[in-house]
């Protein structure tokens, strides 16, 4: 199943998130899940594997298994990059192996010091505090992002971890709308306000942990974990499903990704 984007592509409504993906494995995993059927493919910078992301695209590639335009890429401009979308954007695709990316996100709305392309390192000032670059502003990376458009260096553009007010902010100074808002929403933190305003915008809402932050990383997001909550387990019992299908389903159901 897939949502049309706002600017007339196509994105598969369930794609797999390579964050925390170790290198040694990531081959066997996309490899096993364009098997299964996975179409979709969320990467960033940040996460430090892009380089092994594309060895395994390519083979997949090369073998037929999947042909590339029946892919669709995700990946991210980090923080420290805001100041050099183009050029973090054309590394991002070299790492990848890619002509062209489906989906570019700014990754979170805020510029740190930059500390080279691809870098994605986060640059701590001399009180310990990350060392924002007040010099460049959303508006000034928006517009970079809207060049690689212009460019064909990629389809789509989007924002992630945005505020309603930010997202507000960002329609009204972009020429190049961004066709998705990637966030955190689960069940225990399900945003509604910012959801409806960006589907009453055309934006499409993709949820980067459905599951509940603690299902991917615990340290980063608690320990209380959707999977285990005894009322999403009657509710997935009830409709025999697993608490993973009965949330992924249900997020179809309000036409979020």
């Amino acid at each position: 199943m897939a949502i049309t984007l706002n600017n007339g592509f196509k994105m598969p409504a369930v794609g797999l998130g390579v964050w925390r993906m170790e290198g040694k494995e990531i081959r066997d995993l996309i490899i096993n899940a364009i098997n299964i059927g996975y179409r979709h493919f969320d990467c960033a910078a940040d996460y430090k594997n892009e380089a092994e992301v594309g060895e395994a695209l390519a083979g997949a590639f090369s073998t037929g298994l999947v042909k590339r335009e029946d892919l669709f890429i995700t990946t991210k401009l980090w923080n420290s990059d805001h100041g050099h979308v183009v050029e973090a954007c054309k590394d991002s695709l070299k790492k990848l192996r890619l002509d062209y990316l489906d989906l570019y996100l700014v990754h979170f709305p805020v510029a740190t010091k930059h500390t080279g392309v691809g870098a994605t390192a986060s640059a701590l000032d001399e009180d310990g505090v990350l060392e924002i670059d007040t010099t460049i502003s959303l508006e000034t990376t928006w517009h970079a992002m809207e060049e690689l458009v212009s460019m064909g260096l990629v389809r789509s553009i989007g924002i992630s971890n945005y505020d309603i007010f930010l997202t507000r902010d960002c329609l009204a100074y972009s020429k190049v709308k961004p066709a998705v808002n990637q966030i955190e929403t689960h069940p225990y933190f399900q945003r509604d306000s910012l959801v409806k305003f960006c589907q009453k915008h055309g934006i499409c809402v993709t949820a980067h942990t459905p599951l509940g932050g603690a299902a991917a990383n615990s340290e980063l997001f608690g320990s209380v974990s959707c999977l285990d909550d005894p009322v999403l387990k009657s509710l997935a019992e009830k409709y025999k499903k697993t608490v993973a299908q009965f949330l992924t389903l249900s997020l179809r159901k309000r036409k979020w990704t």
